[in-house]
This record gives C-alpha cells, sequence and structure tokens, in this order.
C-alpha cells in the first residue's frame, strides 16, 4: 500500500519529507521565493553605498523604495487570476524569466531616473508570493492549509533576512578583489539574477501544478478557467484581510527597505554592522510566520475562523505597540529588542492572515490571494510616502505606523469570518474528487 501515489492533497506537513509531488512542490516553491525575495531586496542592504554612487536625497531614496514595492500590486493582482486559469507551475516559470533581467541589469543604472525604472522592474517579482500561496493550498488540506502557506511563506520571506545579511559580504568580497564600491554594488546584483534563472528551470521541471498533474493533463483545468466571480469584490472579509496584510506584510517590505539606512544613520554603524541587524527582523521568518500559521490553525480546530479572526487582530494589536516602542528606544539594545518583539508578532500576523485567505473563496483562491497579497503592497508603498517625506523624521514614520496597525487590529476584530465555516467543509470535499 506504501507503493500507491497519493494524488490528494496532503493533511499532514513533514517538512522533513520529499517524498511525492506535494512534498517536492512545497520545498521548491518556498526555496523559489526565498531566490525572489533575495533578488527584489538585494539591493536595501547596499543603500548607503547606492545613495553616495548616484548622489540620492531622502526624497528620492525613498521613492525607490515605494518604486520596490508599487509595482507588485498590480502584478499580483494579475498573478492572481493567472494561477487560477494558467496554473502556478508556468506562471511562475514565466515571472522568474521576466524578473531574473531587470535584478542582473539594475547595475546599468547610472542616474537617479534609471535606477528608479530599474526598482519599479524589480517589483514584479514581489508577485511571487501569491503563487507560493496559490500553489501550497492546492497540495494541502484545509487543516493543515494554514501551517504549510505559513511555513512556505515565511521560509520564503527569510530571504528578505539573509540578504540583508549577505549582500554585504558579496559587496565586501567584490571590493577586495579590487573594484569600487560604485562597481561592487552593480556587479553583486548579477548573482540573485542567476538564481531566478536557475529556479525558473527547477520550478518548470520539477513540479505539477496540482496532486493529480498540471492543467492542460486534467479535467481541474476546466474548472479553474471558468469565470471569475467578480462578488468577492463586494466580500467586506476579503478587504479586511487586505487591510490586515497592508500593515503586517506592508511593514515588513517597508522595513526591510529601510532599515539598513535606518541604523546607519541613527546609530551610526557601518553598512555590514547595519545589515546584519536588519537581517535579524527578516531572520525571525525562519519560525515566526510559521508558528502564526500554526497557531491558527490549531485555534480554527477549536473556535472556527471566528477565533482565527481573534487571534489576528491579538497579533497585530502587539505588532502596532511594538512599533511604537521601537519608534522611542533611545538607545541600540533597546531599539534590537523591540525590533525583535514587534517583528515576532507581525510575522505571526502574516502566517494567521493566510489561515484565513484560502476559505474566504473557494472557487477564486487565486483572485483573493491576489488581492490579499496586493494589500500587503499597497501599505508598503504608502508606508514609503511618510519616509521620503522631508519633514518626517524615521522614528516619527514609525510612530505613525504603530498606530496605524493598531487601527486595522480594531477592524478586524469586527469582522464576522465565521460565515465561511462550511467552505472548508466544502473545499475538504472537492479536493478529495478533484
Amino acid at each position: 500500500m506504501s507503493s500507491i501515489i497519493n494524488n490528494h492533497p496532503l493533511t499532514k506537513l513533514n517538512v522533513l519529507s520529499f517524498k511525492g509531488i506535494q512534498m517536492r512542490t512545497f520545498h521548491i516553491t518556498w526555496l523559489t521565493f526565498f531566490a525572489c525575495f533575495f533578488g527584489w531586496f538585494g539591493l536595501a542592504p547596499l543603500m548607503p553605498s547606492i545613495r553616495a554612487d548616484l548622489g540620492l536625497s531622502k526624497a528620492q531614496v525613498g521613492n525607490t523604495i515605494i518604486a520596490a514595492v508599487s509595482a507588485t500590486i498590480f502584478a499580483r493582482l494579475l498573478i492572481g487570476k493567472l494561477c487560477d486559469s494558467w496554473g502556478p507551475r508556468k506562471t511562475y516559470t514565466a515571472l522568474l524569466l521576466i524578473g531574473a533581467f531587470p535584478v542582473m541589469l539594475v547595475g546599468l543604472a547610472h542616474s537617479y531616473t534609471s535606477f528608479l525604472l530599474f526598482r519599479l522592474a524589480i517589483g514584479v517579482i514581489g508577485a511571487s508570493f501569491v503563487i507560493t500561496q496559490f500553489h501550497t493550498s492546492v497540495m494541502f488540506a484545509p487543516n493543515v492549509k494554514g501551517t504549510a502557506n505559513a511555513v512556505a511563506g515565511g521560509w520564503g520571506n527569510l530571504g528578505g533576512g539573509v540578504t540583508n545579511m549577505l549582500m554585504p559580504v558579496i559587496f565586501a568580497a567584490i571590493v577586495g578583489f579590487g573594484y569600487t564600491k560604485g562597481e561592487a554594488w552593480r556587479y553583486a546584483m548579477i548573482i540573485p539574477g542567476v538564481m531566478l534563472l536557475i529556479m525558473a528551470f527547477v520550478y518548470f521541471k520539477f513540479t505539477k501544478d496540482t496532486p493529480e498533474g498540471n492543467y492542460e493533463d486534467i479535467n481541474r483545468v476546466k474548472k479553474a478557467s471558468g469565470k471569475t466571480d467578480w462578488s468577492i469584490l463586494s466580500d467586506w472579509r476579503v478587504w479586511s484581510l487586505a487591510l490586515a496584510y497592508s500593515v503586517c506584510f506592508g511593514m515588513e517590505i517597508t522595513f526591510d527597505g529601510v532599515a539598513a539606512l535606518h541604523f546607519t544613520d541613527t546609530f551610526k554603524l557601518s553598512q555590514g554592522s547595519a545589515g546584519f541587524w536588519a537581517g535579524a527582523f527578516g531572520f525571525m521568518n525562519i519560525f515566526a510566520r510559521a508558528l502564526g500559521g500554526i497557531s491558527a490553525d490549531k485555534v480554527g480546530k477549536k473556535y472556527g475562523m471566528k477565533g482565527k479572526g481573534i487571534l489576528l487582530a491579538i497579533m497585530l494589536l502587539l505588532e502596532g505597540c511594538g512599533i511604537i516602542l521601537f519608534a522611542k528606544a533611545g538607545s541600540l539594545p533597546m531599539a534590537i529588542v523591540s525590533m525583535i518583539s514587534f517583528a515576532l508578532f507581525l510575522k505571526m500576523a502574516n502566517g494567521a492572515t493566510y489561515a484565513i485567505t484560502p476559505f474566504v473563496n473557494e472557487k477564486n483562491v487565486g483572485m483573493v490571494s491576489g488581492i490579499v497579497g496586493a494589500g500587503g503592497n499597497v501599505g508598503g508603498m504608502l508606508f514609503g510616502f511618510l519616509f521620503k517625506s522631508s519633514t518626517i523624521t524615521y522614528l516619527e514614520a514609525f510612530q505613525y505606523i504603530g498606530f496605524a496597525v493598531i487601527g486595522v487590529s480594531l477592524i478586524v476584530l469586527v469582522t464576522k469570518f465565521a460565515v465561511t465555516e462550511k467552505a472548508v467543509e466544502v473545499s475538504a470535499a472537492e479536493l478529495q474528487t478533484v
């Protein structure tokens, strides 16, 4: 019996297993998202050198941060629809091939305008998150879907932490070979670009759209390519989740973009030290996002979707309080402690959000995931305007964001998610018959 191929969504997540198309796809999709995050934010820890090389002002640096996340808004909406109709395998492969080139070629930028355009183009790769969450949702049953989504998303987001730590090392190594700092940041970005091309081949070669196979090979494609149920746009739960994601993931990508500069300017750290502490924030993803998904699944088993919603609201509340404490930290040790604290709840909120998202509308998982995911980038874009302002300091910007997060937590608290209970039961039945 052990030799029988399981072509149904898995009801258990064993992260040490690589057997079966479900677990193979799980590991490939989080690793691919890791590479995408590496390319997406590879420039962030090098911004002190880039700022000096290109002579960028605070406002111009802020604009590049906004550009890095704004293009992703529209890309995530499109990608969500493509996942429903075209399939995650082909969609991810195409995105990786398209995104690799601006990542590798950004070194050709020699002015603020050209650098801004490259940052805008690189931002498209951020849509990879939607495919990762969609693909994981397809491969796992409802009872473990939140956990699987959170682990895959968290380990992928880990790329944001590793890139903050590793890119300054790559930069320093290139300088050590005799290149100038202006040349080093340009050559360093070739590495994540090549990573994306490699993962494009791996994804196309070794994953399947569903446990049964690819869309073009099974009847499921007929369901997936049906008309989109646009009624999801009138479902307040979708927008509540988008708001939640705008202040948790939106804050995450904002912090990934400004952390190195903040530590450099506020605490006078070197580029390498600033990158290390900025990386510590991202490194929390190795367990924190997964912890949020696991907690949400456990709460969901006992208290249903209502319980998941309350848990998400509590996580957002604690995140907001932590950000305010970070803004008021007067020393580097206090800043690090408060950063780790709000990072824990922020990343847990990320995981909890996507423990709810797949159940809002079972027939349009890609579209709902795309809208909620785009919400994260809308938040990152809006927060970016605070950091480009010449009248608002970085510390004041963090404080304003903290209050915004607390406000959103109250909105999530009053949102009624409980009506999705039947959808979960229907999903379990549908997935077993697909």
